[in-house]
Parts: structure tokens; sequence; C-alpha cells
């Protein structure tokens, strides 16, 4: 070396020590690729050319991530989202535009993968699960169907793909951008106070787009225990 000194005394580069959770904050937009699989009224059976679809929408969402290591991770993604159904085809011919609406808790759990010797671009991919429960919902019946004022949207559930990347910003902060595909359907039923019913199989689909700013931490830190020893 120009200085004279062995090559065995060259300091190792720093290894960029390993925390283990992520918190992100984001917005996000839940795109419907939903379909209506047939309205059928009770004792008349389906309602020629009825159709309905979900409206979009726009969010907050916070996702926890923890890491077992740097590459595998669990994700926890969760909002809560209103949400509401449209009358299309025959529906609106009887004077129906907006058929419900809801309150929904739509967590979406994923394992992933991180890939990593990327620099500061750290792309994943994940697989798992989501389950939509669905609360304090109302009918929004009018015209011909005004009678139908009870509503009821059963739970859904359905695998979940994700794709997304962390750019990372120095001191455990980052910006990203996450996309999610989740297959699953649900059952809306309507009924009046003779009991009879209008029920539908909606197919949701929902395509969840998120932009979000995330910080990585270890738990040790917050408790005042600091530990950076880098990861075997």
């Amino acid at each position: 070396m120009a200085d004279g000194m062995p090559s065995r005394y060259v300091a190792a580069a720093p290894v960029e020590p390993f925390t283990n959770f992520q918190i992100k904050l984001g917005v996000s937009g839940v795109l419907w690729q939903d379909s209506n699989n047939g309205v059928v009224l009770s004792g008349s059976g389906p309602i020629a050319g009825a159709d309905a679809h979900a409206q979009d929408v726009w969010l907050p969402t916070a996702t926890l991530t923890y890491y077992f290591s740097r590459n595998i991770a669990a994700e926890l993604f969760c909002c809560f989202a209103h949400a509401s159904v449209y009358g299309d085809g025959a529906l609106k011919t009887l004077g129906q535009d907006k058929l419900a609406n809801t309150w929904a808790f739509p967590p979406v759990l994923t394992l992933q993968y991180h890939f990593d010797h990327m620099g500061a671009f750290k792309p994943y991919v994940g697989a798992g699960v989501q389950w939509i429960h669905y609360f304090d919902s109302k009918s929004d019946m009018t015209g011909a169907l005004v009678g139908f004022n009870g509503v009821k949207f059963r739970d859904s559930w359905g695998p979940a793909l994700q794709a997304g990347f962390d750019f990372d910003l120095g001191r455990g902060w980052s910006f990203g951008f996450d996309a999610k595909y989740v297959w699953e359907d649900t059952r809306i039923t309507w009924t009046d106070a003779a009991s009879n019913t209008i029920t539908t199989k909606h197919d949701l689909d929902p395509l969840i787009l998120t932009a979000n700013i995330g910080y990585r931490f270890n738990l040790e830190d917050l408790l005042g225990r600091r530990s950076y020893a880098p990861l075997k």
C-alpha cells in the first residue's frame, strides 16, 4: 500500500446494523376489479339485466413489518374503509343508484422476500391472505325497492400477492410504493319487513396501491437497550 501499512491492518467497511421492525404510514387506493354474478329476488328469481359495482376508495393506511432476517419478513397491513355499492342496468331503471354502504376492516397478512445488495433500492415480493370484516352496513334502496331496508355483507377471505420497494433515506427512514392484488368475493343480502330478500354474489378482487413513508428500528432502542450487532 502507499503508506506501507500491511493490508491485514486495513479497517473493514462498516456493516449496516440489522433492525427488525418497520412501520409505514401511507395513502392507498383500492381499485375494485369487481363483477356481479346476478341479482336474485326471492320468489321471483334473477332480476334480468341487473348489475352493480363498488366505488373505488382512497384512504390512509398503516403497516407493521417484522424482519426474521435481512431477506425474510412478515407484514401486517390495515386500515378502515368506507365502501359503497351502486346499481347498474335494470337496477337503475328501477330507480336505484346507490344500493348500500358499509364500513370495512380489511387487514392483509403477507410473508415477504426482500432482495438485497441493490444499494438504497430495496425491492420485495410477498404472498398471503386478506380478510375483510364488514360492519355498520346500511341499505340505500329507493324507488321500487325502497322497502328493502336491511342489508348484510358476508365477510370475505382471499389469497393476496404483493410487490413493492423501499428506498432508503438513511437513519432508518424510507419512502416506498406497494401493490397488492387479492382474489375474493362477498355476498350481499337485502331484507324487507316481510323477510323477502334480494341477494347478489359480488366478486371484489381489489388492486391496492400504496405510497408510504417508513421507519425501521430495533424494539430494544425504544426500551432504551440499544443493540446493533450485525446479523450473522
